[in-house]
C-alpha cells in the first residue's frame, strides 16, 4: 500500500452517504453524511461547480431527478443553487457545509464530476476548499485531467481514478477519440499516478485491477455494491466496497 493510505480501505464506504429515501434521507445530503458518520462508515460524495465557480455536493449534471427544478446544474449560479431543495427538503449542500457536517469524523472520498472531460477548474476549487480541512479525504474522478492537474501541483491528498472496463455508455459520447483511448488503455497513468482505483464491480476481475493490486499494492474500492452477496463476491477482487441499500 502506497504511503499510509490504509484508511482508504479500513471502513466500508457509503455511496453518496448513507441515504435512504424511504426514511427521508436523500443522496449527497447533509443528513446522509451524518447518518454515515454515525454508523462509522466512510463517505463517497460527488462534487461539481456552479456557473460562478462554487463547489456543491451533487451527482447529476441536471437538476431534474433530485429536485423540483429542471435544467443543467452548471447553468445556475451559487445563490440559485443554494435555494434549491432536495426531495427531503434539505437544500443542495455546498462542499464547505458538507465538510463542516462530517468534521473529520470519518473518511471522505470526493468524486470530481463535470459535464464532460477536462474540467480542471473544479480541481483547483476543491483544493482551495480543502486547504484547512483536517479530516481524512481523498479525491477521485473518471476524468484524468483534474487528477493529473492535482498530481502536478503536488496535492497532499490521495488521488484516485474511477474506471470501468469499457466506455460505451452514452455519458461518454462527448469524448474525443484520443480521450476514449486514454481511458480504455489506461495510458493516462503516467500523468495521474493514482494512489488508488475505484472500479465498477460488474467489470471485476479486470487486468488493470489485478496488476495494480499485485504489482503496485494499490488499494482498490469497487462500486456500487447493493447486497451482502454482491459484497462477498466483490471482496475477492477488491479491497473495499462502495455500498448502498443495505448495512455493510
Amino acid at each position: 500500500m502506497k504511503g499510509d493510505n490504509g484508511w482508504l480501505i479500513a471502513r466500508p464506504i457509503a455511496h453518496r452517504g448513507l441515504h435512504d429515501p424511504e426514511r427521508g434521507i436523500y443522496e449527497n445530503s447533509l443528513a446522509a453524511a451524518r447518518a454515515a458518520a454515525e454508523g462509522g462508515y466512510g463517505i463517497e460524495c460527488d462534487v461539481r461547480l456552479s456557473r460562478d465557480g462554487k463547489v456543491f455536493v451533487f451527482h447529476d449534471d441536471r437538476l431534474d431527478r433530485l429536485t423540483g427544478e429542471r435544467g443543467a446544474f452548471r447553468k445556475r449560479d451559487a445563490h440559485e443553487l443554494a435555494r434549491i431543495a432536495l426531495g427531503d427538503g434539505e437544500k443542495i449542500p455546498t462542499l464547505a457545509a458538507f465538510l463542516a457536517a462530517v468534521g473529520g469524523a470519518v473518511p471522505l472520498i470526493l468524486e470530481l464530476k463535470s459535464d464532460c472531460f477536462g474540467d480542471v477548474p473544479l480541481a483547483s476549487a476543491v483544493a482551495a476548499e480543502l486547504a484547512d480541512y483536517r479530516g481524512p479525504v481523498a479525491l477521485k474522478s473518471f476524468d484524468p485531467a483534474p487528477i493529473a492537474r492535482l498530481r502536478a501541483a503536488g496535492a497532499s491528498w490521495p488521488l484516485g481514478i474511477v474506471a470501468q472496463s469499457d466506455y460505451e455508455d452514452a455519458e461518454f459520447d462527448c469524448l474525443s477519440a484520443e480521450q476514449w483511448e486514454d481511458l480504455a488503455r489506461f495510458t493516462h497513468a503516467a500523468a495521474t499516478r493514482p494512489d488508488f482505483l475505484s472500479w465498477r464491480a460488474t467489470d471485476l476481475p479486470a487486468p488493470v485491477v489485478e496488476c495494480a493490486r499485485a504489482c503496485c499494492a494499490l488499494p482498490v474500492m469497487t462500486w456500487t455494491i447493493r447486497s451482502p452477496q454482491q459484497a462477498k463476491t466483490a471482496f475477492k477482487h477488491a479491497d473495499q466496497i462502495v455500498f448502498e441499500g443495505f448495512m455493510a
